[in-house]
């Protein structure tokens, strides 16, 4: 499946004197997430669980990255990095008979790579996506804001689909979460249920 065809043609990422985005450079980043999104999709082959697990850790990873003024760089990677996170998942079903976490880093990073490669993405965004979507279980060591949203944005998906205890959900909001919006989010869908 090919969306990259004319693909952003001539568009180039300039950035105003305001660091407003113009015409073209919103344009490029639109299609570019979209078409992957929609490639992404393809790929999963009319898997209805892994699309809207994709589908919701992607929405939260954008509110996140625009509500915490993340810079449009950034942004796009961690868009792109929801979109991809559980890449591995069909195969780590096949390979190992599950989907645990270690398995989906390690396999995720090849198939991000080959997945990426006729994105039109510059080489160093394209690196960071793979890092991200090979280390999007590992809660230590988080190197940057792109990786902590990630993180946060997935385990708001996966505190709802796998039905985590609210002792779990306090537990990681006081010790993984960083961000005001993903704690925020998530005192909002799990924790704050006071009607006023």
């Amino acid at each position: 499946y090919n969306v990259f065809v004319n693909a952003g043609a001539g568009a180039e990422r300039t950035r105003g004197n305001n660091g407003t985005w113009n015409g073209l450079d919103r344009r490029r980043y639109e299609m570019n997430v979209s078409q992957i999104m929609c490639k992404m999709i393809a790929y999963s082959q009319g898997n209805h669980h892994d699309i809207n697990h994709l589908m919701k850790v992607y929405a939260y990873a954008r509110t996140i990255g625009v509500c915490e003024g993340v810079s449009r760089r950034e942004q796009e990677i961690i868009e792109i990095a929801a979109i991809l996170h559980d890449i591995a998942c069909p195969l780590c079903r096949e390979k190992y008979g599950n989907t645990n976490g270690k398995y989906q880093e390690k396999e995720g990073t090849v198939l991000a790579r080959e997945f990426l490669a006729d994105c039109g993405l510059p080489e160093d965004m394209a690196e960071r996506i793979v890092y991200l979507v090979g280390h999007h279980h590992t809660l230590t060591d988080v190197d940057g804001m792109d990786y902590q949203i990630l993180i946060e944005a997935d385990y708001l998906v996966n505190a709802d689909e796998s039905h985590y205890s609210q002792e779990n959900i306090r537990h990681t909001m006081e010790t993984v979460f960083r961000t005001a919006t993903g704690i925020s989010l998530l005192q909002s869908a799990f924790l704050d249920f006071s009607i006023p």
